[in-house]
C-alpha cells in the first residue's frame, strides 16, 4: 500500500466513492459526533450525508487526497462573498429544529450553525473550510496536510484569504503549520462539546 497521496477536486462522477469514504470518516469528527450524540449515527449517514454532498458538489468545491484508487481525506470549501449564505443556513437550521423539537441533533445543529454564522469574519471574499475528514485507516499519512498545502498555494496565487474553525488542538497545530493563525475568541459548545478555534489564512 503506497504512502503518497494525490490531491484533486472531485465532481459528480465521483459521488459513489466520495459517499463511501465520507461514511467511514465522518462519525468521529468532533462536531459531527457532538451533534449526533445519543442518537443513531445511521440516520446522519443515510439521510443527511447525501444531501450534504449533493449540495457541496453543486455549490462548493470538494477536494480530496488519496492513493491506490481510494479517497483518504475529504474537504469541503465554500467561497463566500457575503454573509448571506451564513445567515440563510442559520435560518434554515433553526426552522428545521423548530419543526422537530424532539430531535436533539437538529437542536444542536441549529445552535452551532447560528453560532458560527454570527461569529464568522465579515471580510469578504474568502474561502471557508467547512469540513475536512479522513478515513480512519488512512489517518497519519499526511493526506489532510497535502490538501491544505495545495489549497493554500492556490489561495496565495489568487490573493484569496481563507478561514476555518479547528475542532481540536491537534488540528489547530496542523493548520498553524500551513499558515493559519488564531483569530478572535474560541467557542466551546454546550453539553460537553468541543471547543472551536477560529483561524485565518492571509494570502
Amino acid at each position: 500500500m503506497g504512502t503518497e497521496s494525490t490531491v484533486r477536486r472531485v465532481g459528480a462522477s465521483d459521488l459513489e466513492p466520495l459517499t463511501k469514504a465520507f461514511r467511514k470518516a465522518a462519525p468521529d469528527e468532533a462536531v459531527t459526533e457532538w451533534i449526533m450524540r445519543d442518537h443513531p449515527m445511521d440516520q446522519f449517514l443515510d439521510e443527511w450525508v447525501p444531501q450534504l454532498l449533493d449540495q457541496s458538489l453543486r455549490d462548493d468545491e470538494i477536494w480530496v487526497a488519496g492513493g491506490d484508487g481510494e479517497i483518504w481525506t475529504i474537504s469541503i470549501w465554500q467561497k463566500l462573498t457575503s454573509a448571506d449564505r451564513l445567515l440563510a443556513d442559520a435560518a434554515a437550521a433553526r426552522e428545521r429544529a423548530q419543526r422537530a423539537p424532539e430531535l436533539r441533533p437538529l437542536q444542536r445543529l441549529a445552535y452551532v450553525t447560528e453560532l458560527l454564522g454570527r461569529e464568522h469574519p465579515r471580510r469578504f471574499p474568502h474561502s471557508y473550510l467547512e469540513m475536512i475528514i479522513t478515513v480512519p485507516e488512512y489517518r497519519g499519512r499526511g493526506a489532510g496536510a497535502a490538501i491544505l498545502t495545495e489549497r493554500t498555494r492556490q489561495f496565495r496565487a489568487a490573493g484569496l484569504p481563507a478561514y476555518l474553525e479547528a475542532s481540536t488542538e491537534r488540528s489547530a497545530r496542523l493548520y498553524t503549520r500551513q499558515g493559519f493563525v488564531r483569530t478572535g475568541e474560541t467557542h466551546t459548545l454546550p453539553e460537553e462539546g468541543p471547543t472551536l478555534i477560529p483561524m485565518w489564512f492571509e494570502a
